[in-house]
């Protein structure tokens, strides 16, 4: 699919994920949400809490530092626990360090002074942000995520990642939505590949694929037609299913 939407990539960190013990379900949501504002997410990665592959991932990914994408998002590690160690990693990345950051501070002190609790150094530790970084609201539970370079880091907690993507994504400058259609066929992949390898050379602009699936009925698959410009993406579809006589 031709783009000239801004490129980006996810590092899900945690050795949770990796260990099977979570079901990693932030990347997933993301996607979806950069999908249909404007980002083309080029790139998944997993790592485990490991300073040395948080540090070399951040850097082979953000644009600022040299790496693949335009954006980096980042999911997990910004807790008030020993392994929560993505704060440090990423401030390693981009050449400084961490510091408490006044306003998170406040933020947490206020949060804390509600509930009737202490700011305790463990707590305290979620204020830890990296010289140069700006926040990210977490409206769910105070302590904020942060941006640095082109690195955006937030929580591991679903609710609460959710909550700052949808702080942080309008804030972001992004391209065009992807477009898509979608027709299901009660046939196998390879009844239907020669309709859409031709579709596909016809659109070189558009993104075609086959997903297949089989269910008490036996198999089927649905075709998926994806583009920036709705218009061609209603026409290959149309064609497609001419081709296909639905």
């Amino acid at each position: 699919m031709q783009t000239d939407n801004p490129t980006a990539a996810i590092l899900v960190i945690g050795d949770e994920i990796l260990s099977g013990r979570t079901r990693e379900g932030n990347a997933h949501h993301l996607a979806q949400v950069l999908c249909a504002t404007g980002f083309d997410l080029r790139e998944i990665r997993v790592v485990a809490d490991d300073q040395d592959q948080i540090v070399a991932a951040v850097r082979a990914l953000d644009s600022s530092l040299g790496g693949a994408w335009d954006l980096l998002f980042t999911s997990g590690g910004i807790g008030p626990t020993h392994d929560d160690i993505t704060a440090d990693a990423v401030a390693a990345a981009h050449g400084t360090t961490v510091e408490i950051h006044p306003e998170a501070r406040a933020v947490l002190q206020a949060r804390c002074d509600r509930m009737g609790t202490e700011l305790t150094p463990n707590r305290l530790r979620m204020a830890r942000i990296p010289v140069g970084a700006t926040l990210i609201d977490n409206a769910v539970s105070g302590a904020p995520g942060f941006s640095i370079g082109h690195t955006h880091v937030m929580a591991g907690v679903p609710e609460v990642f959710r909550g700052m993507v949808d702080w942080l994504i309008p804030r972001l400058a992004s391209g065009r939505p992807v477009q898509s259609r979608t027709v299901e066929v009660r046939r196998g992949e390879s009844d239907v590949a020669e309709e859409l390898r031709a579709i596909a050379a016809e659109f070189p602009d558009l993104s075609l694929g086959s997903y297949p699936y089989h269910d008490e009925r036996g198999w089927g698959t649905n075709l998926v037609v994806r583009g920036l410009d709705d218009s061609r993406v209603s026409l290959a579809m149309d064609e497609l299913k001419r081709r296909l006589a639905l």
